[in-house]
């Protein structure tokens, strides 16, 4: 384990048979950073030490991510929830603030939705509840459009070698060009996202996240079947201009959350949310988080 000079630390810890590579600080409660698609716990940077002033800050590259374990299985949702779980016990806590970005944001969901009795507090950025992507990927052709993505990915192989081999161009596009504040990434940033997709493997588990997504057990488990409404209180944060999503994916939250739920919508502000405004995300996370019951 090593201290860096920010004051976190990186460890291996071990849950659903297999190690998480994570970032930690502070002391206190304990609040857990989900990153998204393409990234690692990079993506909290501007958080982190923030958050740590008043709780034990962990962020976990999601399975298959950075230097975590890279199995051949387990990337469908419960498992990787799962992994979330372990890594709560793990450490020693009965509960967890959980907090979630993209495809972590999807993680929070489930988790809150699996396991109400080990979460205190729930905050998703610029994540659709899964039930409600569903139903707009069937329904809302702009929706589909910004998802073709994903019917892309489905292709074995193919999505690999073509992302190997314009990898520069695909992440300076995905983070500079798809900002809105185009600030908030230096050269620096996307060169680092690129070497931790470089690394043996983990192209093809973070495309195997979206692969399991639409795998029809769990295609037909979002859409049939009615989801067992959040119990906890859930904040959500949504940059206005996400190139990835529709605000129409927010219509109907009160239907998925029986609990206080405080919505903010945030102006010139794209997808990679906490990183494009990080102060007014910390204010809003800190805010949130120190609120008691």
């Amino acid at each position: 384990m090593t201290a860096l000079a920010t004051g976190w630390q990186h460890q291996f810890i071990e849950t659903n048979h297999i190690r998480l590579h994570c970032v930690t600080q502070g002391d206190g409660d304990l609040v857990i950073l989900l990153h998204g698609f393409p990234e690692f716990w990079y993506s909290w940077r501007h958080q982190i030490p923030v958050l740590a002033r008043h709780f034990k800050v962990v962020v976990p590259d999601l399975r298959g991510y950075n230097d975590s374990d890279k199995p051949a299985h387990g990337y469908d949702l419960d498992t990787l929830t799962a992994d979330i779980h372990g890594l709560i016990e793990n450490l020693g806590y009965m509960k967890a603030h959980v907090v979630g970005h993209d495809w972590g944001g999807t993680i929070a969901w489930n988790f809150a939705q699996r396991f109400p009795g080990l979460i205190d507090r729930l905050a998703v950025l610029n994540a659709p509840h899964p039930h409600r992507f569903t139903q707009e990927l069937l329904s809302n052709v702009d929706q589909l459009r910004r998802s073709w993505y994903l019917l892309a990915l489905q292709v074995p192989g193919l999505p690999e070698w073509v992302i190997q081999q314009n990898l520069p161009s695909i992440v300076q596009n995905l983070f500079q060009g798809q900002a809105v504040r185009k600030g908030a990434f230096t050269t620096r940033d996307t060169e680092i996202y690129q070497a931790a997709l470089e690394k043996p493997g983990v192209l093809s588990a973070a495309l195997n996240h979206y692969r399991q997504f639409l795998a029809p057990q769990t295609w037909m488990t979002n859409w049939w079947k009615s989801p067992h409404p959040i119990t906890v209180p859930t904040l959500v944060l949504w940059g206005e201009e996400d190139f990835l999503f529709s605000q129409k994916l927010l219509d109907g939250m009160e239907k998925l959350v029986k609990a206080p739920m405080k919505l903010k919508r945030l102006r010139d502000c794209g997808h990679w949310i906490q990183q494009e405004v990080p102060q007014t995300v910390n204010r809003e996370l800190l805010e949130f988080l120190r609120q008691t019951r």
